[in-house]
């Protein structure tokens, strides 16, 4: 029987970090909160465009969370710069706990990994708490003539730069996990990055680029639905969603483990009562079958964390992929 994905994966991610986030908890507080929060609309920010994996979540989350914490909760979409944009608004908000930001693997650990930005993804940042996390799937346009990853690897060896790969930009889960593709098979392909997953994943559908790396939470209904076809899992074990689609290993490609995960964030100095009550409601939400099942209705898993957790799992990652873009030798096109 192939192995499934559960819950494994990111316990598995955050257990060796975890008493390291407890020890922290022991920091003093910041300034104290007033005495009523939330006092007006909380805004969530998304740093990629409506109708991505990164969207979807954070609308699903703001639903129970608003009248859980009896204030209407708005999604602003600020695309671009691979996350940038959204992550400097966010650090530079006032710090009162009316402005989050649903960050992720790539704001808060592989752009910053990457190049040089004007955000500190540890210092700038509260962390609030995790939210879930996705395998990386490798698909391909239903259309395109390749059987599988074997065939792809022998395709694109007799003929480099045959086929473009979309990403949600440079920096970001797609662009790392095809770039430790091309590098773990030799292989060249042409990347095509986008402001996002949406259109990344809508121009795969179209076939003005034939390969994606999308998270399974922004893959699955299209591969459900026939509009793309799943090759692999980019991680360490097949998915129970996918039970069929090999992992890349299985396929012969070593290396390419791209765990995609979610989280709140809130600004730096964030009154720690604020953060603290932010986690507790966050948390019940996760809690609730509903959101659960439309979280893994998209082939993600939900997992939750105390603030303390989360903020060590940021610096784990952070060091991580410095280590892959130095090994990799990867850079910012």
């Amino acid at each position: 029987m192939p192995e499934t994905a559960g819950d494994k994966p990111m316990k598995q991610l955050i257990a060796p970090i975890l008493a390291a986030g407890l020890a922290a908890a022991a920091v003093p507080a910041h300034a104290q909160a007033p005495a009523a929060y939330p006092t007006k609309t909380i805004t969530i920010v998304v740093p990629t465009a409506a109708g991505g994996a990164n969207d979807a979540m954070a609308r699903t989350i703001a639903q129970k969370l608003g009248p859980m914490l009896g204030q209407t909760i708005i999604i602003d979409n600020r695309a671009g710069a691979n996350g940038s944009i959204a992550s400097e608004y966010v650090a530079r908000a006032t710090p009162d706990g009316h402005t989050l930001m649903l960050g992720y693997i790539a704001t808060h650990s592989m752009n910053p990994a990457l190049q040089k930005l004007k955000y500190d993804p540890v210092r700038d940042f509260e962390p609030i708490g995790l939210v879930g996390y996705s395998p990386t799937l490798m698909v391909a346009n239903s259309s395109v003539a390749v059987k599988d990853v074997r065939d792809l690897v022998a395709q694109l060896k007799a003929k480099p730069d045959k086929f473009t790969y979309a990403s949600a930009g440079n920096g970001t889960a797609p662009h790392f996990a095809a770039e430790l593709f091309k590098l773990s098979t030799g292989t060249v392909m042409t990347g095509a990055p986008y402001k996002g997953s949406a259109p990344a994943i809508s121009d795969t559908i179209g076939g003005q680029t034939q390969f994606m790396f999308p998270s399974l939470f922004t893959a699955y209904p299209h591969v459900k639905s026939g509009k793309l076809r799943a090759l692999a899992i980019a991680g360490p074990s097949r998915s129970k969603a996918l039970p069929d689609v090999p992992t890349l290993k299985e396929a012969g490609v070593e290396g390419v483990d791209v765990t995609q995960w979610y989280a709140i964030f809130a600004p730096a100095k964030t009154p720690k009562p604020i953060v603290d009550k932010l986690n507790k409601a966050l948390n019940e939400v996760l809690k609730d079958k509903e959101i659960i099942k439309r979280i893994e209705d998209h082939g993600a898993d939900v997992e939750t964390s105390s603030p303390e957790a989360l903020g060590a799992l940021v610096k784990s990652e952070l060091a991580k992929w410095q280590r892959v873009v130095q090994a990799a030798k990867l850079v910012a096109d």
